[in-house]
């Protein structure tokens, strides 16, 4: 790969520094940019890379140095340390020398012997670094190092699942996001979605048990440029966001609210799953994100679907309105760390002091919009208790006409003995969920 487009990556990282999101960074300096195909790719995986395992490569940096170089001077390290651990196709001679160029280029030409030096003795390891580095850390922070994990995170993981469990967590989330899509029964089947997309030599895949579920295993395109994208019959949804459509189980017929539906996945599998037939309505506050549900609505020739632009902690528009009402609440998405490079790095504590409050409020003001004996599904892609199961309880406590209603029997994921639904990625190969079923009582 030319030495562009490592420099591109490195600009990248420079904005993700600032406070950038990662896949913002990346996607204003690709538009940027004239590289193409391959060398786009593997911007994207040095990007996204370097950022996720940030705290590991920090940590080799600071085994091999004595003191900790400029912030400039680091991420390239973290490019070249990437490199060197990560990607095998790329040959260590090739690592090391971008690498020291690319530090001469941006001005920190002073530190090249140092960028040189760190990577060769890393390169000429004959065993793995890393482990000496971290043997006399806590337990929590051995384990926080090796897979590049902030400590209250694992922390957390390693009370709720022992060790075992959080290293396989850890290293699901260490794995390149799998790409999951949900096909358009109301304009195409299984099979003929399949061979379209032989036919442009892709392999789908079944996913057992979801109707509408398909894996497609590699892809390097665009997702509009993938066969039968324009003309609606399929969207991207991972599995577990489709079992919480499965879960609310809507009817045709029925009127059925999404009190937090942009970017509007759900919306329109909600949809899908009425055949079109009745009333679906949208809400979000956020008028840019309810454009990207109106495009999918057009594209897959939605016509039930209704948007709303309000607020569903606060407003009063439907009252008692919903048959069934769908909460997906925003929350911390502990549950789907893999398919955002840097969330792992914004601090937990911090998030959940301002994700809790509005949960409740989002839950206590959107249950007054279901009809009496009617359906509420409550869900986050979160793995945290605080935002799951704790709410749930806080809720049920002060609502006495309410009850968990439990999936039924063949309900392909199981329940706990509450009722509830806690998907982990770890054990069952899907993004990390929670999902409840309520019903109104009177």
């Amino acid at each position: 790969m030319e030495l562009s487009a490592r420099r591109l990556a490195l600009e990248a990282l420079e904005q993700v520094a600032k406070g950038t999101y990662a896949d913002v960074a990346l996607h204003q300096t690709l538009q940027q940019s004239a590289l193409q195909g391959g060398d786009r790719a593997l911007v994207t995986e040095l990007v996204y890379g370097s950022v996720r395992q940030q705290r590991t490569l920090d940590t080799l940096i600071q085994g091999f140095c004595h003191k900790v170089p400029p912030l400039a001077v680091r991420l390239v390290l973290r490019l070249g340390l990437y490199q060197l651990r990560y990607l095998d196709r790329i040959p260590p001679h090739a690592a090391v020398h971008s690498s020291v160029e690319l530090v001469k280029e941006m001005g920190w030409g002073h530190f090249a012997p140092l960028v040189n030096g760190v990577l060769r003795r890393y390169s000429r390891s004959p065993t793995d670094p890393l482990p000496a580095l971290i043997a006399d850390l806590p337990l929590v922070s051995q384990l926080g190092c090796h897979y590049s994990f902030p400590d209250d995170l694992v922390g957390a993981w390693l009370e709720r699942l022992g060790e075992r469990e959080c290293i396989a967590l850890c290293e699901w989330f260490n794995r390149p996001p799998r790409l999951d899509l949900r096909l358009n029964p109301l304009r195409t089947t299984p099979d003929q979605l399949i061979a379209d997309f032989a036919a442009a030599g892709y392999g789908l895949q079944p996913i057992p048990h979801l109707p509408q579920g398909l894996m497609l295993p590699h892809c390097g395109q665009a997702m509009s440029e993938l066969p039968r994208y324009t003309e609606g019959h399929w969207s991207v949804q991972d599995r577990a966001a489709q079992w919480v459509g499965h879960l609310l189980d809507p009817q045709p017929g029925e009127v059925v609210i999404d009190a937090c539906a942009a970017p509007g996945g759900k919306t329109t599998h909600i949809a899908e799953l009425m055949a079109d037939h009745g009333r679906v309505i949208a809400c979000d506050r956020a008028p840019s994100r309810l454009r990207k549900l109106e495009h999918n609505r057009d594209r897959l020739g939605l016509r039930s679907i209704e948007i709303y632009t309000l607020d569903s902690a606060t407003a009063e528009d439907f009252l008692e309105v919903g048959d069934r009402v769908l909460l997906d609440v925003p929350c911390s998405a502990t549950g789907t760390l893999h398919r955002h490079a840097d969330a792992r790095w914004q601090p937990l504590k911090t998030r959940l002091a301002e994700l809790l409050p509005l949960q409740a409020q989002l839950l206590a003001n959107v249950s007054r919009w279901v009809k009496p004996q009617g359906v509420l599904v409550y869900a986050t892609c979160s793995l945290e208790a605080a935002e799951n199961e704790v709410q749930i309880q806080q809720f049920l406590s002060s609502h006495p006409h309410w009850h968990i209603e439990p999936p039924p029997p063949d309900f392909p994921l199981k329940a706990a003995p509450e009722g509830w639904i806690t998907v982990w990625p770890q054990q069952q190969d899907m993004d990390g969920f929670f999902m409840v079923r309520l019903r109104r009582d009177s």
